[in-house]
């Protein structure tokens, strides 16, 4: 029977508010059904958000079947998922696992795309999830946002596990391909496709200011969930300097508290940054924005941007999202040294400050205030090299992939109901 995935697809996105692009020539729709295993949108997390903005992508290709979504949810947890959302995972109850990799068995379903980052499972060190990719009769392709050069002995365990029953896995930079191939993945198995990010256009900083109440500032922001790796204090500490030379400068601190921090610790790190603007007299120099934003009020505070921070403190961060977006408004960039920054940053695309060091940030800030003529040059290079990873092409990457895991597992001789494992 003949599916319309195109129209199908186009109801679906639309019915989100989603503008629906005219179909492109050339290119067919093709019956493969995926399932995206993921924390999901309304979820206050950066899986989530990578994953709904993915999902839209792809179905916005009108390539595919309608996608659909297995999520990953909190104890005690509810959400208003869309219509995606056909089976959801408690994430600490591993016979919802094994549940889920049934339902999806038992379905028309070809193809699994499974969202990792350990914290978002369950089990010692998100292990949980080795009990659906074992149980799971479908090709998976595997995103894996968090590898690092110095996991321990059962990180690497787990890793190693979700590559050998992964078809493929996918990297969000190069130089994670060279640490999974350190950990003895098979370089033949790695893909490497780029964080996506908005296909927006470029627009003058100046422009989008009166807005937002900020005509006149010259603006700093970093945006995100927060907690205590981020960095902030350094930047709000690199400020006493800076307003002294600029004072008409502001630094927007954008997105509210990580829910699991606020699990934890409530609003203790926030609350401790609020105090440390107030004794450094930077009240008008700081702005909280305490709230999750959607994609269109951020881009908007993206574009009133002059300079955006990432003052990470973890050096072997392999993956920004909102280093990516920066990049996607066409933003000059100051940022530590993490992995994923050292990638994209490269070859004049941004400039590099110490790790905890404000007079380091505070003199790289400096240069780019000082020189607009630089500052342009970033911005320009910025925007121009992200042109290669905005969603519709992501999500083009990822769509091959699963049509190729589809065809690949069609093409196989049907001897045994269970998927052989992936040698590593």
């Amino acid at each position: 029977m003949y599916v319309d995935t195109y129209s199908l697809n186009r109801q679906i996105v639309q019915d989100q508010g989603v503008l629906w692009p005219e179909k492109s020539r050339g290119r067919a729709c093709v019956a493969c059904y995926t399932a995206f295993l993921s924390t999901y949108s309304p979820r206050e997390c950066g899986i989530a958000t990578f994953t709904k903005d993915l999902v839209d992508s792809v179905d916005l290709l009108g390539e595919l079947a309608p996608t659909r979504v297995v999520s990953i949810n909190e104890i005690d947890t509810t959400y208003n998922y869309d219509r995606r959302v056909k089976q959801q995972i408690r994430q600490d109850f591993e016979e919802d696992y094994i549940q889920a990799a049934k339902y999806i068995n038992s379905s028309r379903i070809d193809v699994v795309n499974v969202q990792h980052e350990f914290g978002i499972y369950g089990g010692d060190w998100g292990e949980h999830i080795l009990a659906f990719l074992e149980k799971l009769q479908k090709p998976v392709v595997t995103t894996l946002h968090t590898v690092q050069p110095d996991f321990d002995s059962k990180a690497r365990h787990v890793l190693r596990e979700i590559a050998a029953l992964s078809k493929v896995v996918v990297v969000i930079a190069k130089t994670a391909r060279k640490i999974l191939k350190n950990y003895g993945v098979p370089v033949w198995k790695i893909r490497v496709i780029q964080h996506g990010c908005p296909d927006i256009p470029f627009v003058d900083s100046d422009s989008m200011k009166p807005s937002l109440n900020l005509k006149g500032k010259t603006v700093l922001s970093t945006f995100g969930l927060m907690s205590r790796g981020k960095g902030i204090e350094y930047v709000i500490q690199a400020l006493r300097s800076l307003v002294e030379k600029h004072p008409e400068t502001i630094y927007l601190v954008i997105g509210e508290t990580h829910p699991e921090v606020r699990k934890t610790e409530g609003e203790a790190y926030r609350n401790s940054l609020v105090r440390l603007v107030n004794e450094l007299g930077l009240r008008d120099h700081v702005r909280f924005q305490n709230q999750f934003l959607t994609k269109r009020e951020l881009i908007r505070y993206l574009h009133a941007t002059d300079i955006y921070i990432t003052p990470y403190l973890g050096p072997n961060q392999i993956s920004s999202g909102t280093l990516t977006y920066a990049l996607g408004a066409g933003k000059a960039v100051v940022s530590t040294p993490y992995l994923h920054a050292r990638e994209l940053l490269s070859n004049g695309r941004g400039l590099f400050c110490e790790f905890k060091n404000p007079d380091s940030i505070a003199e790289q800030v400096g240069k780019l205030f000082e020189n607009k003529k630089m500052r342009k040059y970033m911005e320009k290079r910025a925007y121009l090299y992200s042109r290669r990873f905005t969603w519709p092409k992501v999500a083009g990457k990822y769509a091959e992939l699963f049509k190729q895991a589809m065809y690949s597992r069609r093409r196989q001789s049907i001897g045994s109901p269970h998927r052989q494992r992936q040698p590593s």
